[in-house]
């Protein structure tokens, strides 16, 4: 999206994250997709600010390490942006409009949809399908971003040597891995259902909710796996390098479970639940069907029994690997462990074989 988008394949997902980057190859067989290459490689704090790419260089240099790590010889990448630096509206058009033509009018009509200068942003497009109120009309998908945003993932993969195919939206990504290996229904119809998908960063949590293929609410919270872990390093007097560790192990301490971290997921379920009353009260929508958990917190033991007891909600922890295969390069249980946290990655590579 957003002016970069060809439908070439294999493409590198590359998920430029707060505190990391996450990177993964796909292949595809006659049945089923297959994990090539992927590594994850840490941030520093300095780097990403508010999401926003700070140290280009330092950003490009561990998406190099990523690349040497995982082995790839791919060239091709694709990167999201956040969905707080992206604008999107859908629009009519006339169905009998050919697609030189709808670039066109929406040229033409942009500045009615974008509160930027036209010369100061990235426009793309995306035809939806037939519009359920007229069907002499389509819906079309209107993405723009301010220059900046897109040319700062552009920036950082050329610096790491690599060809930049697709600036996608993170929320688009996870819906297309959740549409494409979930086995969750596009069609717009009221059988295919609500669902939420709540992505629990370092720093925020963000829902988005689905249905028939379509974004209809995003909503970001100021919290995520953070508050959890400097929780632990002020009770248990540790460093974060000592801290991320013994989270990621469970093994902080004998009070830690009933003391820090059963708190942390009423926490979060709370947050969940407020996200959930805001799209509530903003939209014609008063109930979501069910819940799927992506992130690295997404992957504390339990989380999911928490939230669903909480909000009476079936909930899920995000893996998009469960039906895929595995390079026996690759270590199956270090890649499954951080399966949650790898969705926008997978949503991207996923878009080589659109």
């Amino acid at each position: 999206m957003l002016g970069l988008m060809r439908k070439n394949s294999p493409l590198l997902g590359i998920d430029i994250g707060t505190t990391a980057v996450k990177l993964i190859e796909l292949s595809r067989t006659a049945t089923t997709f297959r994990v090539e290459h992927y590594a994850i490689e840490p941030l520093p704090k300095t780097a990403i600010v508010e999401k926003k790419i700070i140290e280009h260089d330092v950003v490009a240099e561990s998406i190099r390490r990523a690349l040497r790590r995982s082995g790839t010889k791919a060239k091709r990448a694709a990167v999201a942006l956040a969905g707080s630096a992206v604008i999107t509206k859908v629009i009519n058009l006339p169905a009998v409009f050919k697609e030189a033509e709808i670039e066109a009018q929406i040229q033409l009509d942009a500045d009615q949809y974008i509160p930027y200068p036209l010369e100061e942003v990235n426009l793309d497009f995306n035809v939806l399908g037939p519009s359920s109120n007229d069907p002499t009309l389509v819906d079309i998908l209107l993405a723009a971003s301010r220059r900046e945003n897109v040319d700062d993932r552009v920036s950082v993969l050329e610096i790491a040597d690599l060809i930049p195919i697709v600036v996608d939206i993170e929320a688009y990504a996870i819906e297309n891995a959740c549409s494409t290996l979930l086995d969750l229904p596009r069609s717009a119809d009221k059988e295919a259902g609500i669902l939420g998908v709540v992505d629990v960063g370092a720093s925020t949590t963000t829902l988005h909710v689905f249905s028939g293929g379509r974004s209809l609410y995003i909503r970001e919270q100021n919290f995520g796996g953070r508050q959890l872990r400097e929780e632990v390093q002020r009770r248990y007097g540790l460093t974060e390098e000592e801290a991320v560790p013994k989270i990621r192990e469970g093994n902080v301490a004998d009070n830690y479970g009933v003391e820090v971290l059963n708190p942390f997921k009423e926490a979060l379920a709370q947050q969940i639940g407020r996200a959930l009353q805001f799209f509530y009260s903003g939209t014609t929508f008063n109930n979501i069907d069910r819940l799927l958990l992506t992130g690295g917190p997404a992957s504390i033991p339990r989380i999911d029994v928490i939230i669903e007891d909480r909000l009476k909600i079936p909930t899920v922890v995000a893996n998009p690997f469960t039906q895929m295969t595995v390079s026996p390069r690759i270590q199956s249980k270090a890649l499954l462990h951080e399966a949650s946290s790898m969705m926008v990655a997978v949503g991207l590579a996923l878009r080589g074989f659109d």
